[in-house]
């Protein structure tokens, strides 16, 4: 009886799939199209990586202490778009623009340019640009419905008015007025919103060469889970293989280049 309680154990241990192979990269599957949700189904079928971070502390301001340990990432392709969906633990929300308080925050950096050799990853280098798209959980909160406002914050907050939002002004002056007292806004610098994604696209060339990519228009989705943060960023598909990711910890005072990163990963298809 023993003997047969012992081949059967070993039949069933060999019927027993044996487990996955560790992702040792950023797989990138492809799809008939890419989620914009980070809670899609479609995630599910994509091989999750778990990309370990480090403190930038190699230019000033530097992070000298370590908080995010890792961030684990899926990608999916469609032929035309990338989409990255990042996730990593955040014990505290911090998605509002408060004095001396900082948004939680991701970022995807691609290179430029398809090259054997890659640009440092630190930004890129100069004649070896990189490509950043940046997710900031305040836009995040703005786009999701809260008012670009002050009372949005401080609802007991009192306003006199802004004359370009007064209603004895028919459309010519308050455009009129939009352009004097809100000359941002007027010369279309998304910082002044309204903002409608929560991403902005860069270009750099080197630590502190950072500026707008206005040939972009890269598309975010976050939202808060039980444990931190899952986002969704979606910029367009380059022959570029190469990618590096960067997180940052509003309540650990990480804004600019105080955040916690990766050096270059490989991008493969499965």
């Amino acid at each position: 009886m023993r003997k047969v309680l012992l081949f059967v154990l070993i039949a069933l241990a060999g019927c027993r799939k044996a487990p996955p192979p560790p992702v040792t990269e950023v797989i990138m599957t492809s799809a008939a199209t890419v989620p914009a949700d980070p809670d899609a189904a479609a995630w599910q079928a994509a091989p999750e990586y778990a990309a370990k971070l480090i403190p930038q502390d190699l230019v000033e301001p530097r992070l000298m202490k370590s908080s995010t340990a890792e961030v684990r990432v899926r990608a999916i392709q469609n032929g035309t778009d990338l989409a990255f969906r990042l996730e990593w633990l955040d014990a505290t929300q911090n998605n509002t623009p408060e004095p001396a308080k900082f948004s939680d925050g991701c970022a995807v950096q691609m290179p430029a340019k398809a090259d054997p050799t890659v640009p440092a990853p630190q930004m890129g280098e100069p004649g070896k640009p990189v490509e950043i798209v940046f997710w900031n959980a305040n836009w995040q909160e703005i786009v999701d419905g809260r008012a670009d406002e002050i009372n949005a914050l401080y609802p007991n907050a009192a306003i006199d008015g802004y004359p370009f939002t007064a209603t004895s002004l028919d459309k010519d002056g308050q455009k009129e007025a939009e352009t004097r007292y809100s000359p941002a806004r007027a010369l279309g610098n998304n910082r002044g919103g309204p903002r409608t994604v929560p991403v902005e696209d860069y270009i750099a060339e080197g630590p502190g060469t950072i500026s707008p990519n206005k040939s972009a228009s890269s598309k975010g989705n976050g939202k808060r889970t039980p444990t931190g943060w899952a986002v969704v960023i979606t910029r367009k598909l380059t022959a570029s293989r190469q990618v590096a990711f960067a997180v940052w910890d509003g309540a650990e005072q990480e804004v600019g280049a105080r955040k916690m990163r990766t050096g270059w990963l490989p991008v493969s298809t499965p």
